[in-house]
């Protein structure tokens, strides 16, 4: 092996070694800023966990909608009895 093979290698290795980095960052939500030098992570979000968000506010809707027409039907019975009474 010359001395320009090995080089070539070694250049080789390394951008591959770069390709599996930059890969599993892109895999774990992870960016790295080359201005800064800092890294961050993306938060990830998880359609299951959107789905179950959905849900749960048609839910949360629903149970205010019933405890809204509870009120009025008491305050409409009330009044009637009030009524009643005159």
């Amino acid at each position: 092996m010359t001395f320009w093979t090995a080089i070539v290698v070694i250049v080789a290795i390394c951008v591959i070694a770069e390709i599996v980095k930059s890969k599993h960052r892109a895999q774990a939500g992870i960016l790295h800023d080359s201005s800064t030098g800092r890294e961050s992570s993306i938060p990830r979000i998880d359609s299951a966990l959107q789905h179950e968000v959905e849900e749960l506010r048609e839910r949360v809707k629903v149970l205010e909608r019933i405890a809204t027409e509870d009120r009025e039907t008491q305050r409409l019975s009330a009044e009637i009895e009030r009524l009643r009474e005159k």
